[in-house]
């Protein structure tokens, strides 16, 4: 039972009061020695920054400008405190219990995006559409594959995000990263061993700051014309009304997960608030009030499922961070 108190829960009041707590702890006091108060949220709901629209609270939710989060980090380090870098949160489920330490986004501020010639820089923080966007504008062909991606660039580049045909690596120039030891390397795309939904970057735990693309000259309107046809192509065949992660699978080598998950006869499939799209199997949607618990069980019976029916396992493309 959940009692209420002059408006207020029981439990929002335990929430405020740990908030409280946290706000006077000397982590949060260190933090505004590098961070302003307004680029601190302390129990900050990851509801309300992943695309899955689920998740408990973090600790500590951090927005950086892209100078400030080497401090962040090195902070992180002496302290011994957790931290997990996220883009968009288009790729994330976080646990309903939240997220222990810090959860560093990057603020605005690292969201410029440059154009030089042929080519585009993307500050980490920058949404891969609205880049994509940016080169439509200025006459480059080669991103509009791009143009629907939910995600960062920073994140982009850390999963090799793609869509219809094409991928950041074949776009890909070069990146500012940020390695453990606070140092600012730039790295050439050759270097980050990217292959489906891969990068070296979160093994050598490298944090990405900046990414540069690579295009080619091209008519803006045959530009806009390809990403427009493109949109329809998202609009008609996934379900974008709903809370979701994208392609909630890997797609396994010589088939397709929405396939097999469609021919286990999991379409519209559901646990607690959570359910397998009918108009596109490959993609678990938050139907209204999922939990993050539903949707990973969601996820392991449709596993569980397709293994039974086809022998082939199939791999999360959606990354779990928190207490699950």
């Amino acid at each position: 039972m959940v009692y209420k108190i002059e408006g207020f829960t029981l439990w929002n009041i335990k929430k405020l009061r740990k908030k409280i707590v946290m706000e006077k702890s000397e982590f949060y006091q260190k933090l505004c020695q590098i961070l302003s108060q307004e680029q601190i949220l302390c129990q900050e709901p990851m509801s309300r920054h992943t695309t899955f629209r689920t998740g408990g609270p973090a600790d500590y939710f951090v927005m950086p400008r892209i100078e400030q989060a080497a401090q962040v980090i090195a902070l992180c380090q002496t302290e011994n405190m957790p931290c997990q870098i996220i883009g968009n949160g288009s790729n994330l489920l976080a646990a309903d219990k939240g997220v222990r330490g810090v959860v560093l986004a990057f603020a605005k501020q690292a969201a410029q995006i440059q154009v030089n010639g042929n080519r585009i820089t993307a500050g980490a923080g920058a949404l891969l559409s609205q880049t994509a966007m940016a080169a439509c504008q200025a006459g480059l062909a080669g991103m509009e594959f791009a143009a629907g991606i939910p995600g960062s660039a920073g994140g982009a580049v850390v999963m090799n995000a793609g869509a219809y045909g094409g991928e950041i690596k074949d776009i890909l120039t070069r990146v500012k990263v940020l390695n453990q030891e606070g140092q600012i390397l730039t790295m050439e795309c050759g270097e980050l061993d990217l292959s489906y939904r891969h990068s070296c970057i979160p093994e050598r735990k490298l944090t990405v700051l900046e990414a540069e693309f690579t295009l080619q000259p091209g008519l803006q309107e045959e530009i806009r014309a390809r990403m427009d046809e493109l949109r329809r192509r998202r609009t008609e065949k996934q379900p974008l009304d709903y809370p979701s992660a994208g392609s909630t699978f890997k797609r396994p080598e010589g088939n397709f997960a929405g396939k097999l998950i469609m021919e286990a006869g999991l379409a519209g499939f559901a646990t607690g608030g959570a359910r397998v799209s009918e108009k596109h199997c490959g993609f678990v949607i938050n139907s209204g009030n999922a939990s993050s618990a539903d949707i990973l069980e969601l996820i392991r019976q449709v596993q569980h499922r397709v293994q039974q029916c086809s022998g082939i396992k199939l791999e999360m493309e959606v990354k779990c961070i928190g207490e699950f």
